[in-house]
């Protein structure tokens, strides 16, 4: 049977006024997103400041995370790093501590040729026996992308590349991906990296990395369930009141979320540096502008 988990929430990483990893709250978050329609979860992603944590930090979210989550919900590990080994060492672990499937994207701090990538992925899916998915996400990464030719390269030689999470927005991209991987591989899935669904559903994604779910769980539960029924026309609503969010918090980044989340009575703490938090003239703007969005009316308080 293939991976096909759906929805998935990518949950923040919440940090305790002296910068350490806040675990009791971390619990709170994971049955936070469980209860509130996430078919499994992402740990950590770059919403969850994957490249602010140590490896041992890594390590033991993955660990944790798999086992607050129990059997309610399968863990997908981020393990993407600057280096092939690192990464492919950190995918092994996650694997022996439980999780269902690894996640990993291009190479940190440089773009490597494409024969470079390919062997990147190739060693950290061989690693593992697990799923492995390719995070498709340029802007994050400086520009580095992945292309169809590579998808291709790593079915050929990976019988656990399960598909692509991607967060690039390029929609010939997608259709060309969806095409030629389907074709080599029926399995093969397509995942949203963006909660801008519709036009990645209808391409055919089958899932969804959200990590928008902290602030409005309801309003993305909605939005992938009428995607997974092919219902994109009424699903506009949804969508618009996805991209409103999306459009306020973008510009903030990491910092913005969580200020968002506090917004929404789930306090994850500030950002790690070198990210800073937003100052309070901006988080009171943040504040006013949820507090007026009818779209977020609707949602969850509290944890």
């Amino acid at each position: 049977m293939p991976f096909s988990p759906g929805l998935v929430h990518t949950p923040l990483t919440p940090f305790a006024a002296n910068g350490s990893i806040d675990f009791d709250l971390f619990a709170k978050a994971i049955d936070f997103h469980l209860r509130h329609g996430a078919e499994a979860l992402a740990v950590q992603m770059h919403a969850g400041e994957s490249v602010s944590l140590t490896d041992a930090e890594k390590r033991r979210l993955i660990a944790f995370a798999v086992e607050q989550a129990g059997k309610r919900a399968p863990i997908i590990a981020h393990v993407s790093d600057a280096g092939t080994g690192i990464a492919a060492s950190l995918a092994t672990h996650a694997q022996a501590a439980g999780a269902s499937a690894i996640v990993a994207t291009t190479p940190y701090y440089w773009t490597p040729p494409p024969a470079m990538v390919l062997e990147h992925f190739f060693q950290i899916g061989a690693a593992v026996d697990i799923p492995f998915f390719v995070l498709n996400a340029p802007d994050d990464m400086a520009g580095g992308k992945i292309n169809a030719d590579l998808a291709l390269k790593l079915i050929a030689r990976l019988p656990n590349f399960a598909g692509v999470v991607d967060a690039s927005l390029d929609w010939q991209f997608m259709i060309e991906l969806m095409t030629d991987a389907g074709r080599a591989r029926p399995d093969f899935r397509l995942f949203g990296g963006t909660e801008l669904l519709v036009s990645a559903a209808a391409v055919g994604a089958t899932g969804l990395f959200s990590a928008l779910a902290v602030v409005a769980p309801r309003l993305v539960r909605g939005l992938f369930d009428l995607c997974r029924d092919s219902k994109f026309f009424e699903a506009r609503p949804q969508q618009e009141g996805i991209a409103a969010l999306r459009q306020i918090l973008k510009p903030g980044g990491v910092a913005a979320l969580k200020a968002a989340a506090r917004t929404m009575g789930r306090d994850c703490g500030n950002p790690r540096p070198p990210l800073l938090p937003l100052d309070p003239a901006a988080e009171r703007k943040l504040a006013a502008q949820i507090a007026a969005s009818p779209s977020l009316a609707a949602e969850p308080r509290g944890w």
